[in-house]
């Protein structure tokens, strides 16, 4: 058992390494560079323990209590997942994304910390579905607010910079900038499980949808290499179950945006000159009124292209460079 409020593990390994439990691999510090899920792609399974619908509130792990909120939707999965993090013994928490602002969702994350003090509210990113609540619970806690995007922390909130080491509830916790889903995303690595707090750079099932303009596919691919380059042995995701592979789900990532890339290329080379055109031809098999949702990757796809001198665009059309 931990001395309350004292987080785990020893002092940090000479050269900014995370504390005991915690190494990443070698390399440095993850790239400066983020849920939605992807609407061609399917489910992978039904949550965790295979056991059907996911429980509204669960005890992922020692330290990690999942809170869901009540806001599922086709781009949300079952809804956001909002966290509680605390050390075994500790007095104080940490809550991850609180979600949208309804009142009794709150109430049930008040109630998951089991009496204990909010120390500190973390936001993976400023997303409403996971953000929106993030004032009223603040303001009913007491607690300070910590965000990549300015205008949503609070007075007296941490930074979030990268390598940035965050001390609360009895655990540590590294900021890993995330930028591609929104720009202002951020993961959080708790070394103690090996394990990525991950928002909507990764989801629990599916995958994420690169939000243009806010959203980089570039950005979103190198950001995935940098929680990668962590070797998690878990990812707490902001929609869905938890992942227990992480490495094979990561390769999947990238994989699926490597095929939609060369998509949209085909679709280019196809004669296909317009973002609807192309989600038309690449996402014929999903319902025409998710197609918005679909032109929002497709876009930065086309975008990441035009930057690598691949494709052009012209009033509004894009063309492949031959």
């Amino acid at each position: 058992m931990t001395t309350p409020g004292a987080p785990e593990g020893g002092p940090r390994r000479k050269g900014g390494a995370p504390p005991e439990g915690g190494g990443r691999r070698k390399g440095g510090a993850p790239p400066e560079g983020g849920g939605r899920r992807d609407l061609a792609r399917g489910p992978k399974g039904p949550g965790p323990g295979d056991g059907g619908p996911l429980d509204r509130d669960d005890r992922w792990s020692e330290r990690v209590t999942r809170v869901l909120a009540p806001n599922p939707s086709p781009m949300t999965l079952e809804g956001t997942n909002t966290y509680v993090v605390a050390a075994p013994g500790s007095q104080t928490v940490v809550v991850v994304d609180p979600g949208p602002p309804d009142p009794e969702h709150l109430d049930r994350v008040i109630g998951a910390t089991l009496g204990r003090e909010v120390e500190l509210v973390l936001l993976t990113h400023t997303h409403l579905d996971h953000a929106e609540g993030a004032e009223a619970f603040a303001a009913r806690t007491g607690a300070p607010v910590a965000a990549l995007d300015p205008d949503w922390a609070t007075v007296g909130a941490p930074s979030l910079a990268a390598g940035e080491e965050l001390r609360a509830g009895g655990v540590r916790l590294e900021v890993v900038p995330t930028p591609g889903h929104a720009p202002d995303h951020c993961c959080f690595w708790l070394g103690a499980e090996r394990a990525m707090f991950t928002g909507d750079h990764i989801l629990g099932r599916g995958t994420t949808v690169v939000e243009w303009p806010g959203g980089d596919m570039a950005s979103y691919l190198a950001s995935l290499e940098a929680v990668r380059g962590f070797e998690p042995e878990r990812l707490y995701p902001g929609h869905g179950p938890p992942v227990d592979d992480p490495d094979t789900t990561i390769r999947e990532y990238i994989d699926h945006r490597m095929l939609r890339e060369a998509q949209v290329l085909a679709a280019l080379e196809a004669g296909e000159r317009t973002p609807v055109g192309m989600v038309r031809r690449i996402y014929a098999d999903v319902d025409p009124a998710l197609h918005r949702f679909a032109e929002l990757s497709v876009r930065a796809h086309l975008v990441k292209l035009v930057r690598e001198g691949r494709a052009t665009e012209h009033d509004g059309g894009f063309a492949p460079v031959r």
